[in-house]
């Protein structure tokens, strides 16, 4: 029996459209079709690769409105928020246009003998294994790089977002992308580990959840494959004692419910300084309060629904163990009846040691803890297994930056909202994920470099 992938739209829970998934025959053939093109794509000069990237990205800015609607329909990403999504994976071809020449430029190298540089060489067929939650933005991130580097790229997206899985790939090959250069496969997750048990890719890259992380690593481990793994965060967003209170509270909201919830890098865990945390709970549940939750194709809509049930049946779960374990509803905390997969801003209360600041909470749930001074918001912030973003919220700029070094993580923000940047490297330590995306660090992940010494 052949295996499906359904695109429903988690607002109204309406099929859109169902789609057959490749079989392990047929998956085989298609990589092969793209392992023969490798030679031709790589041999280009680079800046021919590079125009096809940026005509990619002109495609995009004239029909963001388009890719918005379907991340919206497919996964719930309020439109304002589809838009921007779309723009900026517009961003990151241009800002690879720019610079990835002199990125891969060979690197000279004064040693004893006539000449020594370092040359990065494509390292062949990446599989990019992509999650469901920025469908169009964690795509370009992995395979906008590569590309240009001149790999081949595979995509094997999350199940519930085909419709934006195959635009992709219509996009790439409408800016002038040679076809099998950049090849979405509709397969299960039991094909993704056969394809690099089969000795048919080079390279894997993928975002998603720590256990799925720890397959594909281990998969990949075996066989001897270049990865790159972008798993989950429970980043602390720290608010110190003189920080700017309404502020942080404004744009905390945005930080732990942008994208619905959903998202690697939103604010998790809010630890407070107990000199402020009275004032900064009144002005957090406000301002949650004042957020309109609803159709996510309307302009005015923050919080849409959860992109799938299971994953609001998930929440609740998370929920219900924080409570029993002592947390304090402060305001939302119940799923929102009627069609589509909606659930209330959720802001808790929480004591250190709650099982739930050991978790990653993937929805529209804020939880709180109170710190009696900085040493202890520090040592809670670094008490998880996760280490992807973090943020610092103090007008002492100097000690920001001292607390910045001592926070184990990817990323750190002063007084901003975790974000990614084409320009600044993106990942995360210990169970957060494995190498780096974007800027040069980036896109030096996936080629050979060469060393290579003449006399």
């Amino acid at each position: 029996m052949t295996d499906k992938m359904n695109s429903i739209n988690p607002a109204t829970e309406e099929l859109m459209k169902s789609f057959d998934c490749l079989n392990e025959v047929e998956t085989i053939e298609e990589v092969k079709k793209s392992r023969k093109i490798i030679e031709e794509w790589k041999k280009k000069p680079i800046s021919e690769r590079l125009r096809v990237l940026k005509k990619a990205g002109d495609i995009i800015k004239k029909n963001s409105r388009r890719y918005g609607e379907l991340m919206t329909n497919e996964m719930g990403k309020p439109i304002k928020q589809a838009i921007g999504e779309a723009e900026k994976c517009a961003w990151v071809c241009d800002y690879y246009f720019e610079n990835a020449e002199k990125f891969l430029a060979d690197e000279i190298v004064q040693t004893e003998n006539k000449k020594s540089f370092v040359a990065f060489e494509p390292l062949g067929i990446i599989l990019g294994v992509m999650p469901w939650n920025f469908p169009f933005w964690q795509v370009f991130r992995f395979a906008v790089p590569a590309l240009a580097a001149g790999n081949v790229c595979l995509l094997k997206h999350s199940s519930n977002v085909p419709q934006c899985a195959l635009a992709i790939e219509e996009l790439f090959l409408e800016a002038g992308l040679p076809r099998n250069v950049f090849k979405t496969l509709l397969i299960s997750g039991r094909d993704t580990g056969i394809i690099i048990e089969k000795d048919l890719v080079d390279g894997v890259s993928l975002t998603g959840s720590v256990e799925a992380g720890k397959r594909i690593g281990e998969v990949a481990g075996r066989n001897l494959k270049k990865f790159v793994l972008e798993l989950g965060g429970s980043d602390p967003f720290i608010v110190l004692e003189d920080a700017d209170v309404k502020f942080a509270c404004e744009t905390g909201v945005n930080a732990r419910f942008q994208n619905n919830g959903q998202s690697c890098i939103a604010a998790k865990r809010f630890i407070v300084h107990e000199a402020i945390a009275g004032e900064f709970k009144e002005k957090i549940v406000k301002f949650t309060k004042e957020f309109p939750v609803g159709d996510p194709s309307d302009e005015k809509t923050i919080i849409g629904p959860l992109a799938r049930d299971d994953l609001r049946v998930d929440l609740e779960r998370q929920l219900k163990m924080a409570v029993g374990n002592g947390a304090k509803v402060l305001t939302g905390g119940k799923r929102i009846s009627g069609k589509g997969y909606f659930f209330e801003p959720t802001v808790i209360e929480v004591k250190p040691g709650n099982p739930i600041l050991d978790l990653e909470t993937f929805g529209p749930l804020m939880t709180i803890v109170v710190g009696k001074n900085t040493e202890e918001i520090i040592k809670i912030a670094n008490s998880t297994e996760f280490g992807l973003g973090a943020s610092i919220w103090t007008n002492d700029l100097k000690k920001a930056e001292e607390l910045a070094r001592r926070i184990d993580a990817g990323l750190v923000f002063v007084n901003g909202m975790v974000k990614s940047d084409p320009r600044l490297p993106f990942g995360g330590i210990k169970k957060s994920g494995i190498g780096r995306e974007l800027s040069h660090y980036g896109i030096r992940e996936f080629v050979n470099i060469k060393t290579v010494v003449i006399n």
